[in-house]
């Protein structure tokens, strides 16, 4: 097992000739990879949600299955840090398709298997372990775009590889409505979407290469010819486990920067998306058909909004991220005031508010995670960007999801409001300590 996850080593480089066929073929091959493997993590990443009307029906409470569901949560922040670690020192083809067969093998048994749901501790642990599988995906992802990827085409092509997971997890519907209409059980939810996940982790193997070396190419930077000023050989090797966390992750302080503004992305993010239902309901008046289009349309809004971000940080910034994350948050803060502002009874301009949120918050959680890649050499990627996504994950959406409830339920919707407004604030803020060291990095 320690053997095949080991990074594939160098090849004698190709003749000059066959160069750049090579090297473009392979982008797009690996490129395709990690979007088709990491759509596929989606399919076994929220499919639990699907089944909880039927756990209800057999006895078991919302409060019992908020606590399972938020097994995946907290095991995928942790995940994300410590196996970003590990795929630093991995061969990103195996990593990312061992973690997806892995996934899909385990919400296979939560549907094949009845021991499996017959209690809430049970289905915590396997949820629990389903979320540590499923932090084997960005890390790799992460891993294999910035070694076939220059700092000035990143932006864009994660823009682009971001959308995978609203491609992935807008599947989720329609293939439980498949698999309930051929199989005729609602176990079918669980596991028709594993089936299909495993042969989406065979063919991501397939087509993901580990680095341009590994494929007898030189690296992207001298191939694109795009060097940043902070650029080495020594980025080159592999770093120990030592290295990557003490020299190059914990020291750096501008990667806790944007960890710290990550969790107020993912507060807005998972605070304005988890409690849109509620809050339409409530506050505005919405029906459940008119909530239930309000909420789809603020997920595929993002589709847009992520890739026009990228656009911008690479084009117009010349691969500098901040200046695009600070004019993003600062419209959402925007649309946030007018979805909490506007009176009940402007079906309208809550739909124009909440769907120009989703198409604005997207842009943000992808740039950070970039920033993470570019603020570390190549071979720290996934570290740096498990640190990112621990705080997020853990920070910001855990808090999302238990904090503003609470503070609901204490002192109303105003507070919660309140609250996502110095949310945006705080992240421009720590966004913009970033400013002048991108500018030092790239211009």
């Amino acid at each position: 097992m320690i053997s095949i996850l080991k990074p594939q080593a160098h090849k004698q480089q190709l003749p000059e000739e066959k160069v750049d066929p090579t090297y473009k073929r392979l982008r797009w091959q690996v490129f395709a990879g990690i979007f088709i493997g990491y759509a596929g993590y989606y399919l076994v990443r929220k499919n639990f949600s699907l089944v909880m009307p039927d756990l209800i029906d057999i006895g078991y409470s919302k409060g019992q299955l908020g606590i399972i569901a938020s097994a995946v949560s907290i095991a995928y922040g942790l995940s994300k840090f410590v196996m970003g670690g590990v795929s630093d020192r991995s061969n990103a083809q195996t990593f990312m398709s061992l973690g997806l067969l892995l996934s899909a093998m385990t919400i296979l048994s939560l549907g094949t298997m009845p021991f499996l749901t017959s209690s809430v501790i049970i289905m915590f642990l396997v949820m629990f372990i389903n979320g540590w599988f499923q932090g084997m995906g960005w890390p790799p992802s992460g891993r294999v775009m910035v070694h076939w990827f220059s700092a000035k085409e990143r932006g864009t092509k994660m823009s682009v590889w971001n959308i995978a997971h609203n491609i992935g997890g807008g599947l989720i519907g329609p293939l439980a409505i498949l698999g309930v209409a051929i199989f005729g059980d609602w176990q079918s939810k669980l596991y028709f979407p594993a089936m299909i996940a495993i042969v989406i982790a065979f063919i991501a193997y397939l087509l993901i290469r580990d680095t341009p070396q590994s494929c007898g190419l030189p690296n992207v930077e001298h191939y694109k010819n795009d060097y940043p000023k902070d650029y080495n050989k020594s980025h080159e090797k592999e770093f120990s486990a030592k290295e990557i966390f003490f020299t190059y992750v914990f020291k750096n302080k501008f990667l806790w920067i944007i960890a710290i503004a990550n969790v107020m992305v993912y507060l807005v993010r998972y605070g304005i998306l988890d409690w849109a239902p509620t809050y339409l309901k409530e506050a505005k008046g919405f029906s459940m058909e008119e909530t239930g289009w309000a909420y789809f349309a603020y997920e595929y809004a993002g589709i847009p909004g992520t890739l026009l971000c990228g656009w911008l940080s690479d084009k117009v910034f010349l691969g500098r991220r901040a200046p695009a994350i600070i004019i993003y948050m600062t419209l959402v803060m925007v649309a946030i005031i007018v979805y909490w502002q506007n009176p009940p009874g402007h079906l309208l301009v809550d739909n124009i508010a909440l769907i120009s949120i989703g198409f604005l918050i997207y842009g943000p959680v992808m740039l950070i995670g970039v920033q993470a890649l570019d603020l570390v050499p190549k071979k720290a990627a996934g570290t740096a960007a498990g640190l990112t996504g621990l705080f997020g994950y853990l920070g910001g959406a855990l808090f999302a999801n238990v904090a503003v409830g609470f503070l609901v339920d204490f002192w109303g919707w105003n507070a919660a409001f309140i609250l996502f407004v110095v949310a945006c604030l705080l992240a421009i803020l720590f966004t913009s300590f970033t400013w002048n060291t991108e500018k030092r990095r790239l211009m």
